[in-house]
């Protein structure tokens, strides 16, 4: 998401949890939009501070879990806190659309600016295999009816006349899950949605957010309940301090204790190696990888011919959740996760009751002033592997079942980077011939480019990220060969 958005986003969050924190939620909640927005102020985004404020009570709609497609404007966000307050569900629609924010973008097309020269060359119509651009007038034209967006024209124009003008939701969107609706503004199909949270990260006004599930933990951890934090491997690159310190601020932050994912992802990978020695001696010709939430949810929507070669091992997560479910039956577990399609995974486990992502947690730490820096580090109560606490970056995952396997050059992996068209395109040809290409045997899949580093709540570009991963795993055990 665009830095602004983000801002705007996380301060919103922190209010929204101050609010909690303080003695009147429902008023405190209700003036968010007037605290952030005063009389006088210089409007920084919109024509005047009554469409911002507008925009901002949207977004705390969002913020307490609710969906702004059923807004009614006569409902006051004191009452939308009152009945998050109330709420025993939370609804399994994780993204929800702003309409007053979403600016209803130009249609996606292959257009011809006035810096088109008519040149005699006319490289453009020579290099349109479909018959979609002609002269006209001396200057190209393009018939969008024929046209198949391939972008040939926009390469062959030597001035750089021809452009693809992009809705950044839509152009993100692998599957093709968001279009404008009969009113011509984002509409999210939730038949075709894989959750991977690209919209929310393209686009640049901030119109599609996640539904967060905030108030919700906020309640459980005044209640009574043990409540347990699960993190995410890809944690150790978000925030400063080290994990050890992490697991403290959690706690200051008011969880009873904190969980590495990690921990899972040892089980993920010791499984998934002894799966793919299974399936590679009854002749199989690969196997792929299953840890990744959206690539789970594309598998189910859009491409079942792959099932028959994906791992049917489980998830860090959730092996990690029934781990705690386990020793603590009544706790309440809240995955922290870097991403969207956690929350579409989390409605299928039974053992994870919430997920927070790690914008959410870092406006926790804000609300409640908690540096992560001054807090002394806490151990876990078990230690994970330097693989496992690799699989939060693009062939981490792969390397940690080679790994876990004696024979490691049997091994011969193959990474998709991030879904997007082409990918899946590449994934659909390994299902329909059975094969992949070089040899390949193991295909690790990451719905996100970078790996979970580049999930759409990540705080922490992936280069740094990664470097602090790599500088907590580089001083872990190696993982248990089988």
């Amino acid at each position: 998401m665009a830095g602004q958005a983000i801002h705007l986003k996380k301060e919103i969050l922190v209010r929204i949890i101050k609010a909690f924190l303080s003695d009147n939620f429902e008023e405190q909640t209700r003036l968010i939009p007037f605290a952030m927005r005063p009389k006088g102020m210089e409007v920084p985004y919109r024509c005047c501070i009554y469409k911002e404020r507008a925009i901002i009570k949207d977004r705390t709609i969002a913020g307490l879990g609710f969906p702004i497609e059923e807004d009614d404007e006569t409902v006051s966000l004191g009452t939308y806190a009152k009945r998050a307050l109330e709420r025993t569900e939370i609804d399994d629609k994780n993204l929800t659309v702003l309409q007053a924010a979403c600016k209803g973008c130009a249609t996606n097309r292959i257009y011809v600016t006035d810096l088109c020269q008519g040149c005699v060359a006319r490289p453009c119509t020579t290099a349109c295999k479909f018959g979609a651009v002609s002269i006209v007038n001396g200057k190209s034209v393009i018939d969008d009816e024929k046209c198949k967006k391939c972008k040939m024209c926009v390469n062959a124009c030597p001035y750089n006349a021809i452009v693809k003008i992009t809705v950044p939701c839509e152009d993100s969107c692998p599957v093709g899950a968001i279009k404008k609706d009969e009113t011509g503004f984002a509409s999210i199909d939730y038949t075709k949605c894989i959750n991977c949270g690209r919209c929310t990260a393209a686009c640049p006004f901030g119109a599609v957010h996640e539904k967060s599930q905030i108030i919700d933990i906020l309640k459980a951890i005044k209640s009574e309940k043990k409540v347990i934090a699960m993190i995410a491997p890809s944690i150790a690159g978000q925030f400063p301090g080290n994990i050890y310190q992490l697991k403290s601020a959690i706690i200051k932050a008011g969880f009873d204790d904190v969980y590495e994912v990690a921990q899972g992802a040892d089980i993920t990978a010791t499984n998934e190696a002894k799966e793919f020695v299974e399936r590679m001696e009854k002749g199989d010709s690969f196997m792929t990888t299953s840890c990744c939430a959206g690539y789970n949810q594309l598998i189910k929507k859009h491409l079942p011919e792959i099932k028959p070669f994906v791992s049917d091992t489980k998830t860090p997560m959730y092996y990690t959740a029934e781990l705690v479910k386990k020793e603590f039956p009544e706790a309440v577990a809240v995955f922290v996760s870097p991403c969207v399609a956690k929350r579409a995974e989390s409605f299928e486990n039974k053992n994870v009751d919430y997920v927070m992502n790690y914008e959410e947690l870092g406006a926790l730490f804000i609300a409640k002033q908690i540096q992560i820096m001054d807090c002394e580090p806490a151990k876990y109560a078990v230690e994970s592997s330097k693989q496992a606490r690799n699989f939060g970056f693009t062939g981490g995952v792969a390397d940690s079942v080679k790994s876990a396997l004696n024979d490691e050059e049997s091994i011969k992996p193959c990474i998709i980077n991030g879904l997007n068209k082409d990918s899946i395109r590449q994934l659909k040809k390994y299902a329909t011939s059975g094969t992949c290409e070089d040899g390949c045997n193991m295909v690790e899949v990451m719905c996100c480019e970078g790996g979970c580093i580049g999930g759409n709540a990540t705080i922490n570009n992936q280069k740094t990220a990664k470097k602090l991963i790599e500088q907590l795993s580089n001083e872990s055990k190696d993982i248990e060969k089988i």
